[in-house]
């Protein structure tokens, strides 16, 4: 919650379609601050049209953005990244040829005059930020990112994300593909953005991931919001159902009233 109590981010009836396709309909989602919101839901359920919608770059065609408890409008993906909101997509967009550092300033780069990259600040920034989310893995900020494991890569992303005075950082698939240990180093890391203080909303297939960082869990189910649980007051089970059977407010295929 912000200090006044309300949600960091709070979308109020958002919808969504392509054509005949019904993606998001009349959808509430909600993040806080210092807090992990998971959002789950089948492939087709709506998660990353709704992603998309808070990070600008789509447009949603109904509903309310409130974010830090006022009615925002975000046109774009800068309009998201002013607000504050990053997002790490499951590519991660990173250089492999570039070294850590050019990534994480990649389209940012500070520059000395006359026309000259500020190598130091930006090393020196680097540094800092990945010392702030206890990042120890990383051997050196000048290695190339080709060199670096799936949660070391993980990592960077994250790191070149929370560096912007971000506010609300979202996680999409961030520990797909990884081994147990780059697993596990991934989910801390998360836990330490909440830490921080950070709004964080992480997408997963993967429940047992969501049921150690979550704080609660938004079940997305055929565009729709099925419903919202306390990770600590549910089941696997409870949420499996949610995602596979939960009840729908518009049966795919009627006309909205």
């Amino acid at each position: 919650m912000t200090e006044n109590g309300t949600p960091l981010l709070h979308l109020k009836g958002v919808s969504k379609h392509f054509g005949a396709v019904q993606a998001l309909n009349k959808v509430d989602f909600e993040s806080c601050e210092g807090e992990v919101m998971a959002l789950v839901g089948d492939n087709g359920a709506g998660k990353s049209t709704l992603i998309k919608g808070i990070a600008g770059i789509y447009r949603f065609d109904e509903g309310e953005v409130h974010f830090d408890g006022k009615l925002v409008h975000i046109h774009g993906p800068r309009d998201a990244a002013h607000l504050g909101i990053e997002v790490v997509y499951q590519d991660l967009a990173l250089a492999d040829n570039l070294d850590v550092v050019a990534n994480m300033f990649l389209g940012r780069e500070m520059v000395q005059r006359p026309f000259r990259l500020d190598e130091a600040s930006m090393e020196r920034s680097a540094l800092q930020t990945l010392d702030s989310l206890s990042v120890t893995t990383v051997r050196s900020v000048r290695q190339a990112v080709a060199e670096l494991s799936g949660g070391q890569r993980q990592a960077i992303a994250v790191a070149k994300a929370v560096m912007w005075n971000s506010r609300l950082v979202i996680l999409d698939e961030p520990t797909a593909a990884l081994g147990v240990a780059q697993t596990r180093q991934v989910l801390d890391l998360v836990r330490r953005l909440a830490g921080r203080g950070l709004a964080v909303v992480i997408i997963s297939h993967n429940l047992h991931d969501i049921f150690e960082v979550a704080d609660r869990i938004t079940v997305l189910r055929l565009g729709q919001q099925v419903n919202v649980f306390k990770t600590k007051e549910t089941t696997q089970q409870e949420v499996v159902h949610a995602i596979t059977a939960g009840k729908l407010e518009l049966v795919p295929g009627m006309v909205s009233p």
